[in-house]
C-alpha cells in the first residue's frame, strides 16, 4: 500500500513538471469525454421522450389481451373479447405497481363527411381512464372526450384532415358490427388531437366504449390497458401478473414487444453513438500514446539512472502506466463536469428542432446525462488512457541501461 502511494506521488510530480503536455492531453481526454456526453445524452433524452411518448399516447405499459390476439385479433377481433368486468380486472386494480387501468374496443370502418369517404382505426375508450393513460394525446382544437356527450368522436389530425372537418361537424360512420350486420351512425365531432406519431395521427379516431359496444353490438373490451407508476417496473409488474393470471386465458404483452418502431429506432440509433465513442477512443489512444512517448524520449537519461540506481524494469512500467492513467482519471473528471454543466445550460435554453420522420409538430430538445452515460464515459477515459500507455511505458522499461545514461552526452 506504501509503495503504491509512493508511486502515485511520483506520478503525480512527473505530470506537474511537464504542464503544458500534460494538459493538453488532460483536454484531449476531456473533450473527447465532452462530445461523448453531449451526443450520448442528447440521444439519451430522445430515448426517454419517444419512450415515454409511446406508452402514453397508445400503449401504455402492459396490455393484457386473449391468447393470440396480436397475432389473429386484427382479422377477428370479437373472437378475442375481454370481459367488462371480472375480478381478474378489479384485483389488477389493486396491484401497489398498477397506476390505472383502462378497457378499449378496437374497431375499424369507414368515416365520411359530404362526399370524402376515408377509413379509420378506432378505438372504444374509457374517457377518464385514458385521461390519466393517454395524457401525450394533445389535442390541437375542439375538446377531450368525456362520458356526458356520448355521442362524440375524437379524431386524429391527419384523419381530420382528410376529411375536412372540424369541431363541431357531425361526420357519419359506417362499420360492420360483430355478427356480420352493417351499422351506421351519425357522431359529433369533439375534438382533434395529435401524437408523435403521424401515422397512428393519420387513421385514429376514438369514441366512447359504451357506444361502441352499441355500434360493433358486442360486450367487453378486446384489451386492458395498464399504467404503471414507473417504466423500470415494467418487466417485474409482467412477471407479478403472469403469475397470477392464468395463462390460457390472459396474454400479459409488455409495451416493448408492441414498440417496433421505438426498437429499431434504439438499435439504430444505439450503433451510432457505438461508432462515436469508438472514435473517440481512437483519438484519445492516439494522443495519449503520443504524449507518453514524447515524454519517454524526453526522460531517456532519468530512466537510465532510476533503473542504474535499483528501480525494476516493473517499477518503471508501472510508472508510465500510472501517469497515464492518472491523465485519463483527472481528465474524466473535468470532462464530465464540464460536460455535465454545458448539458444543463444546453437544456434550460432548450434545443429548438425540427419536425422529425413521421411527424408535423417540432419540439423543443434537451440534453439528459444520466448516471450510467457519465460512469460510461469515466471508464472510457480509464480505458483509453490505459491502452495508450502500454506501449510507451514498456519502451521505457526496456531500455538499456547504459545507453540511457549516454543518451545526452
Amino acid at each position: 500500500m506504501n509503495n503504491l502511494l509512493t508511486e502515485l506521488r511520483v506520478a503525480t510530480r512527473n505530470l506537474r513538471r511537464n504542464r503544458n503536455r500534460t494538459l493538453v492531453a488532460l483536454l484531449t481526454v476531456a473533450s473527447g469525454l465532452i462530445a461523448y456526453l453531449l451526443a450520448g445524452g442528447f440521444i439519451e433524452w430522445i430515448f426517454e421522450n419517444m419512450r415515454e411518448s409511446t406508452i402514453r399516447s397508445q400503449l401504455g405499459h402492459i396490455q393484457i389481451v386473449r391468447p393470440g390476439y396480436f397475432e389473429k385479433g386484427i382479422a377477428d377481433p370479437y373472437s378475442f373479447l375481454l370481459p367488462a368486468k371480472s375480478s381478474e380486472i378489479e384485483a389488477i386494480k389493486q396491484s401497489p405497481e398498477v397506476t390505472n387501468v383502462a378497457q378499449r374496443l378496437t374497431f375499424s370502418g369507414l368515416s365520411s363527411y359530404g362526399d370524402t369517404t376515408v377509413s379509420f382505426i378506432g378505438e372504444g375508450i374509457e374517457p377518464d381512464h385514458e385521461a390519466v393513460i393517454s395524457d401525450q394525446i394533445h389535442i390541437r382544437s375542439g375538446k377531450n372526450l368525456s362520458h356526458d356527450d356520448e355521442k362524440a368522436a375524437l379524431l386524429g389530425e391527419g384523419l381530420a384532415k382528410n376529411l375536412g372537418v372540424g369541431p363541431g361537424d357531425t361526420i357519419v360512420l359506417l362499420v360492420t358490427a360483430a355478427n356480420g350486420t352493417p351499422n351506421a351512425i351519425e357522431l359529433k365531432v369533439s375534438g382533434i388531437f395529435f401524437t408523435s406519431a403521424k401515422e397512428f395521427d393519420d387513421s385514429a379516431l376514438r369514441i366512447p366504449i359504451n357506444f361502441a359496444r352499441k355500434l360493433m353490438r358486442v360486450q367487453g373490451a378486446t384489451s386492458w390497458v395498464l399504467l404503471l407508476k414507473d417504466t423500470k417496473n415494467t418487466g417485474q409488474a409482467v412477471e407479478q401478473l403472469r403469475a397470477s393470471l392464468p395463462a390460457n386465458t390472459f396474454e400479459v404483452t409488455p409495451w416493448t414487444d408492441l414498440a417496433d418502431f421505438y426498437n429499431k429506432t434504439v438499435v439504430l440509433f444505439g450503433k451510432q453513438i457505438n461508432l462515436m465513442k469508438s472514435i473517440i477512443a481512437l483519438i484519445i489512444i492516439l494522443t495519449i500514446s503520443n504524449t507518453q512517448t514524447m515524454s519517454v524520449l524526453e526522460r531517456t537519461t532519468e530512466i537510465g539512472t532510476i533503473m542504474a540506481i535499483g528501480f525494476r524494469r516493473s517499477q518503471v512500467l508501472r510508472m508510465f502506466i500510472i501517469e497515464g492513467i492518472l491523465i485519463g482519471i483527472f481528465g474524466g473528471i473535468v470532462g464530465i463536469t464540464l460536460g455535465y454543466g454545458i448539458a444543463e445550460i444546453l437544456s434550460f435554453i432548450g434545443i429548438p428542432m425540427p419536425p422529425p420522420p413521421g411527424m408535423e409538430t417540432g419540439f423543443t430538445a434537451q440534453i439528459n446525462v444520466t448516471f450510467t452515460l457519465a460512469m460510461d464515459a469515466l471508464a472510457l477515459a480509464f480505458v483509453t488512457t490505459l491502452i495508450a500507455s502500454i506501449m510507451p511505458a514498456w519502451k521505457a522499461s526496456r531500455m538499456n541501461i547504459v545507453d540511457s545514461l549516454r543518451c545526452n552526452q
